[in-house]
């Protein structure tokens, strides 16, 4: 139909935008170490994460209506799991995995959006692997089972570094769960550190979705409700937010069906609750919705961060080029003051009568020397303990007039150190001012240009003009915006 035709082209070129206007910069500068349309060019990806036993295998197998992924009470399985669908096999013949491969093939792979995670080394990459499966459920994203989070494990434990895998994750996932269970309704180590710190730096808030799940384990309405409480509770002091976020409430009746009933436990109350799963449910099936407007905000705030990057560079070559001007001609003045010390006073006081003009050689070969002495020593160290006190104070180097510029230097400091650190303070002005231009070009022009178009697309119903041919050139948005020259 014409809406996904739309939907189509428009997602095509904001990845051709990133490609051709802001990955080049990024590379260059060390902003990132994979192209950043590398995040963004495969489906919609579903993020779930929680502690260990809370539920999150059984719920992604209550998702898709067969046992995927292996569950128990204590931890199953310590790997990252990525769930895609597999078109080849009907799922009329029964959902099961039809393929499995492991985390070198998903590393390597230019079809996935994984290389950024190559960082995190062998260890990890045996510990990451994808399964195809033929369920109707994915026909439209795709989910990453996680690792339990834990109490007592450690970096050196587990042989990479877990939340930055769960940062870089979370930074190219459209949606993440966070899972939790009526036993552990309070947080572990891990979780708490995922939920206070390594989330909201790489991913926003609308993404992140909390579960409670395998309430059917309360042993009544009372207990789910205390239960409820606690994590409410708890969540309020992680986050330090007053408004609590809305909790799902959740459970497998095939895995409650597994396990039998309980007795003695009043369970009339989950009848009350089918409304809550169905919603997760459907939260989850929107993911694809979300895809364009995650791209969207992908292209703004990278094109934000990015200039701002630059923008710091810039400044950071202005400022160093004028502290060298000014002890450059400092040490030229030096020279000069020298030289005609020599010239006026110390030659014709020791040695009178000598030829005017040897005397002017003399002087100004010794001003020479100086100067010499002054740009190749004393200068070249005057700008190190500048560029040592530079490295120091980075935030001299923009103004940060509002809490916006605030949080996209925050995101971007680290880079600019590194960068600096790295080049020692040399590198291209005019280059810089050139990426510079077009990253803003894109930040300023295209994001209105993208907002445009998506508000269009909120305009389109499913059911207008079918469109036959959608390899054809697309008009979404305008060829300045995709030349990356300014719209007027």
């Amino acid at each position: 139909m014409y809406r996904e035709n739309y939907i189509d082209s428009l997602r095509t070129e904001l990845v051709k935008m990133v490609s051709d206007h802001l990955t080049p910069a990024a590379l260059r500068y060390g902003y990132s170490d994979v192209p950043l349309e590398t995040n963004i060019k495969w489906r919609p990806l579903v993020l779930v994460l929680g502690n260990y036993s809370s539920g999150k295998s059984t719920l992604i197998n209550e998702f898709l209506g067969a046992d995927i992924q292996a569950t128990g009470q204590a931890p199953t399985d310590d790997s990252f799991t990525v769930i895609t669908h597999d078109n080849s096999v009907p799922h009329s013949e029964g959902v099961r995995v039809t393929e499995e491969r492991d985390g070198k093939f998903l590393l390597n792979d230019p079809e996935y959006p994984f290389e950024i995670l190559k960082k995190h080394g062998q260890r990890f990459a045996a510990h990451f692997r994808l399964k195809k499966v033929n369920a109707p459920f994915l026909e439209t994203l795709a989910l990453i089972d996680t690792p339990g989070m834990l109490d007592s494990i450690t970096e050196r434990d587990r042989g990479y570094n877990y939340q930055q895998v769960i940062g870089d994750l979370a930074q190219i996932a459209d949606l993440v769960l966070i899972v939790f269970d009526p036993h552990k309704a309070g947080t572990v180590r891990e979780s708490y550190i995922s939920i206070r710190e390594t989330l909201p730096s790489r991913t926003f808030e609308d993404r992140l979705l909390f579960v409670l799940n395998r309430i059917d384990e309360c042993a009544s309405f009372i207990d789910l409700l205390q239960v409820y409480g606690t994590l409410c509770w708890n969540l309020s002091q992680i986050t330090g937010r007053k408004d609590i976020p809305p909790i799902r409430l959740t459970y497998s009746p095939r895995a409650m069906l597994r396990a039998g009933k309980r007795p003695g436990g009043d369970m009339s109350f989950l009848e009350h609750l089918e409304n809550q799963r169905e919603e997760l449910k459907r939260a989850v099936l929107q993911a694809p919705r979300h895809r364009l407007d995650n791209l969207a905000t992908f292209v703004e705030t990278h094109g934000e961060r990015l200039a701002h990057f630059l923008e710091a560079l810039v400044s950071h070559y202005r400022i160093s080029r004028r502290f060298r001007w000014k002890h450059g001609l400092i040490g030229f003045f030096v020279s000069l003051l020298i030289g005609s010390g020599v010239a006026f006073g110390i030659i014709p006081n020791l040695l009178g009568g000598m030829d005017q003009r040897l005397i002017l050689g003399i002087a100004g070969g010794t001003a020479l020397i100086v100067f010499f002495l002054w740009v190749t020593l004393i200068l070249k160290w005057l700008v190190s303990r500048f560029h040592s006190r530079s490295l120091r104070d980075l935030d001299r180097l923009t103004p940060l007039e509002n809490q916006t510029r605030r949080d996209s230097w925050q995101a971007v400091k680290g880079f600019v150190h590194a960068y600096l650190e790295k080049t020692a303070g040399r590198f291209s002005l005019r280059d810089a001012r050139k990426e510079y231009t077009t990253v803003k070009r894109i930040k300023d022009a295209g994001s209105i240009e993208i907002r445009e178009a998506l508000n269009e697309l909120a305009r389109i119903e499913d059911d207008e003009i079918l469109v036959t041919d959608v390899s054809e050139p697309s008009e979404t948005l305008p060829d300045s915006i995709k030349a990356g020259e300014t719209v007027t």
